[in-house]
């Protein structure tokens, strides 16, 4: 595209994105959110008296903020793209990484987005929002608006590029960068954009920095001894891991694994240096425990299985075995009901005789499919059980269980 289409088309861009952030586009959100789902004559009738550009904003927004909803608690008053709300921080997470930074001490979030973690730092600190795409600092700028109220301090937003900005000026400050910069996710830090290379001469100004990474990230070497990396994981599901570097590095060089519900306040943190891996017992006890997404990511399962004298059924798969039931947030604790070969027509008869039409099959260590496997099993009945399918001495076994509440 010639440069000057391609600049009318980017100032097009931003305008429809300031008018939907206006009070002139408020009307037609509101009277899409009313409605379950927006009908082809409810978007004909848009199309009617707005362009096709805007039409779509609105009823992409839509959308966006019943996704959101999982997230943000006032999604319903932010504004979106798909991809940002798929990489912003839920507000959770946001609030409890916040807690790290020393009050009311300026910080900057770079490459802020949509304002996941800006939001939360805008709580307790001067907190300055810096993304070089401008939709990016429009939405965020309104987001923090519509958050906090017109009348609380808000968070300043630059449009620039975070070299631009003088990050020695500031406390401390955090990244997100981006992970998809062609298109396809990537867990190699060095095609994040920016790169290593930004990224570390903003570290050579401003050492004191939080590193938003995905979980699987390979950190790079040269952070390694000074960082401590932490991974975080909500509901089960591991969030995000953040490098912490500087005066923000509780225990530089260790990891933690940390555990969040609906607060800001963990339910459970684990923290240290992965140990060395016991050999595995081969012999199943009477409960099977798997540990949560962020401790494994951490590397930190078999931290957690000896501070509870646990025995790892197999080497290298994560399920450990023990006597006795657990309450600890950091694990999922299942009773043993039955063991057998994966076998399959032994295994459809079990179920058919438990009366099982809802399984949920957990495997580690074997080469399965857990959607075809249940199809193969033909399942019929009211009853829910789960199937854990893993190795035991080398050989492909399945556990029939039930989970126990191991909350504490």
């Amino acid at each position: 595209m010639p440069h000057s289409r391609a600049k009318q088309f980017h100032d097009a861009n931003l305008a429809d994105y300031r008018w939907l952030t206006s009070p002139d586009a408020a009307p037609w959100l509101d009277s899409l959110s009313a409605l379950s789902r927006p009908s082809a004559a409810d978007v004909a009738m848009l199309r009617r008296e707005l362009s096709a550009e805007r039409t779509h904003l609105i009823v992409e927004q839509v959308e966006l903020r019943r996704r959101a909803r999982v997230k943000f608690s006032t999604a319903e008053r932010m504004f979106f793209t798909r991809r940002a709300l798929e990489q912003a921080t839920d507000e959770v997470t946001a609030a409890y990484k916040a807690l790290r930074y020393d009050r009311p001490a300026p910080v900057f979030d770079l490459c802020c987005g949509i304002g996941g973690d800006l939001l939360a730092l805008a709580e307790h600190h001067a907190a300055t929002g810096v993304d070089r795409d401008p939709v990016m600092a429009i939405l965020a700028e309104e987001n923090a608006r519509a958050v906090r109220g017109a009348e609380a301090p808000q968070p300043a937003v630059c449009a620039c590029d975070v070299f631009d900005v003088d990050v020695a000026s500031c406390a401390a400050w955090h990244i997100d960068p981006d992970r998809r910069p062609l298109g396809r996710r990537t867990t190699r830090v060095e095609l994040h954009e920016p790169g290593i290379d930004t990224i570390e001469r903003l570290l050579a100004r401003n050492a004191n920095a939080a590193i938003k990474l995905a979980p699987a990230a390979e950190v790079p070497d040269a952070w390694l001894p000074d960082a401590e990396l932490e991974w975080i994981s909500r509901d089960g599901e591991c969030r995000q891991l953040v490098a912490w570097l500087g005066t923000l590095a509780l225990r530089p060089a260790e990891r933690r694994a940390t555990m969040l519900g609906d607060s800001a306040t963990p339910l459970r943190t684990i923290a240290g240096r992965p140990g060395e891996e016991p050999p595995p017992v081969g012999r199943l006890a009477r409960y099977v425990f798997e540990p949560d997404a962020a401790v494994l990511a951490a590397g930190l399962g078999t931290n957690l299985a000896g501070e509870h004298d646990l025995s790892r059924l197999s080497s290298g798969i994560a399920y450990w075995t023990g006597d006795a039931p657990l309450a600890d947030n950091a694990l999922e604790c299942f009773e043993v009901d039955e063991v057998l070969a994966l076998d399959i027509k032994r295994l459809r008869a079990l179920l058919r005789k438990r009366g099982v039409g809802r399984l949920e099959i957990k495997k580690r260590g074997v080469d399965i499919q857990p959607e075809a496997l249940r199809r193969e099993l033909r399942l019929e009945g009211d009853a829910a059980a789960t199937l854990i399918v893993t190795r035991i001495a080398r050989r492909v076994t399945a556990i029939l269980v039930h989970q126990i509440d191991s909350r504490n």
